[in-house]
């Protein structure tokens, strides 16, 4: 997917909440050495990795694709690179009040870790707390031998 394809699915799929990315905000994240994309036809999420921890910055997922199974997809494609590229955790933040996102998460094993309070700014409204969740990723026989070598 190119950035400015990113930046369209981004933009369907959230309005304010978080703001959509634009294409030149994926490019240049795009461009670090720690981060990462993978795809589905319908979503993407992007990922980095920074020693043992592996950070999910974004999941979208077509609105007309939802409920799908796509972002469960996605979720286990992106811990499956990020353990493959050393992480032994991974975190991510949503917004208090993204239910089926926090569904997905905690279906995938996803814990409390924190709470920014009033850390999303809609353009309208009060803010929303962002939530910190956590989840230990299971040792892959690849990362097993990478650790006993």
């Amino acid at each position: 997917m190119t950035p400015e394809a990113l930046a369209a699915l981004h933009a369907l799929c959230f309005d304010d909440t978080p703001r959509p990315w634009s294409a030149e905000e994926f490019e240049a994240l795009l461009a670090r050495p720690a981060t990462f994309l993978v795809t589905h036809d319908d979503g993407f999420a992007v990922g980095r990795v920074a020693g043992p921890e592996a950070e999910l910055l974004t999941l979208a997922v077509h609105p007309e694709a939802r409920r799908l199974g796509v972002g469960r997809t996605l979720l286990e494609r992106f811990e499956t690179t990020a353990a493959r590229l050393g992480a032994t955790e991974t975190l991510l933040e949503v917004a208090e009040t993204n239910a089926a996102a926090r569904m997905l998460y905690a279906g995938a094993g996803y814990g409390l870790a924190g709470r920014r309070p009033l850390y999303y700014r809609p353009a309208r409204g009060r803010g929303i707390d962002g939530l910190i969740l956590r989840r230990h990723l299971p040792v892959t026989a690849a990362r097993a031998s990478r650790e006993t070598d």
